[in-house]
């Protein structure tokens, strides 16, 4: 079976220095896509159900669809919640097969975030399921901003929660349509020094792929996570099939003309961290 956990993959990310993309989904035409290009690749793979996915699609729902897909490829799959924002939520996710979660008590106090993660990460290991928590607050472009990962809060959150893996905040911005995101490497190495644990980073689609490929090789960053990209190829794509075919109204038929556009940026995101 490829189903996988996030410690299954993200362990041997940080042992060889490459990572794994997080890839965002919003529907079975995305999903599919990126389960195929990783298995056309053999590299791993996290899908993950973020809150408007959830919002649109039931989680028990969401759970079968990821598990079918998961069991069905040779590369692992790992099944992943994001952005959960309750213990209720993430046990919701546990429940309906999904091999990880992410509590995100980034909005917390730093005691309120470790108590709570905390909490997950029993609820999750007692299932065998892996836990992400997040340190810090990685804000949105044109929206709230981000409050930098402090090492020595970082080293207090990873040894209080035992979480498996930590999302930090150096400069990674969600919802950022262009790639110019500056982020200086001693401060992802700075949190590292003080605790061995494989690092995530929220806002992938804002750092252009030779500073993840850095990122990845010379740091314990071993999770990208990335939606605004290849949401926007999506959008991007069935707006010019709608445009192109005036006289297809087979919805069907329509997002059907949007997976060539997916697969092919879901290969240049994989390719990118996975493969060097």
């Amino acid at each position: 079976m490829t189903v996988a956990t996030l410690s299954e993959v993200l362990l041997p990310a940080k042992e060889n220095n490459y990572a794994v993309a997080g890839l965002v989904v919003l529907g079975w035409e995305d999903v599919r896509s990126y389960v195929e290009v990783a298995e056309e690749l053999q590299v791993p793979v996290i899908i993950q159900a973020g809150p408007g996915c959830r919002q649109h699609t039931p989680i028990p729902i969401l759970g079968k669809m990821f598990r079918y897909l998961a069991e069905k490829s040779t590369s692992p799959v790992v099944c992943h919640i994001d952005h959960g924002y309750s213990e209720e939520e993430c046990q919701m996710g546990i429940d309906n097969g999904f091999t990880s979660v992410m509590f995100d008590g980034s909005k917390l106090s730093l005691q309120e975030n470790i108590d709570k993660t905390a909490s997950i990460v029993e609820l999750g290991h007692k299932a065998g399921v892996s836990v992400e928590g997040e340190i810090g607050f990685v804000g949105y472009s044109e929206g709230k901003k981000s409050l930098s990962t402090d090492p020595e809060e970082a080293k207090k959150f990873a040894h209080e929660t035992k979480c498996d893996a930590m999302a930090i905040s150096v400069g990674n911005t969600h919802l950022q349509l262009n790639k110019n995101t500056n982020i200086d490497i001693n401060d992802i190495l700075n949190i590292q020094a003080l605790c061995d644990i494989p690092l995530v980073l929220h806002g992938s689609s804002g750092i252009d792929y030779d500073l993840r490929r850095k990122i990845a090789q010379q740091t314990n960053v071993c999770k990208f996570n990335i939606g605004t990209e290849l949401r926007k190829t999506f959008g991007d794509s069935l707006r010019t099939s709608i445009n192109k075919s005036p006289d297809i109204y087979d919805r069907n038929q329509l997002l059907n003309m949007t997976i060539d556009d997916i697969k092919k940026s879901t290969r240049t995101v994989l390719e990118n961290i996975s493969k060097f």
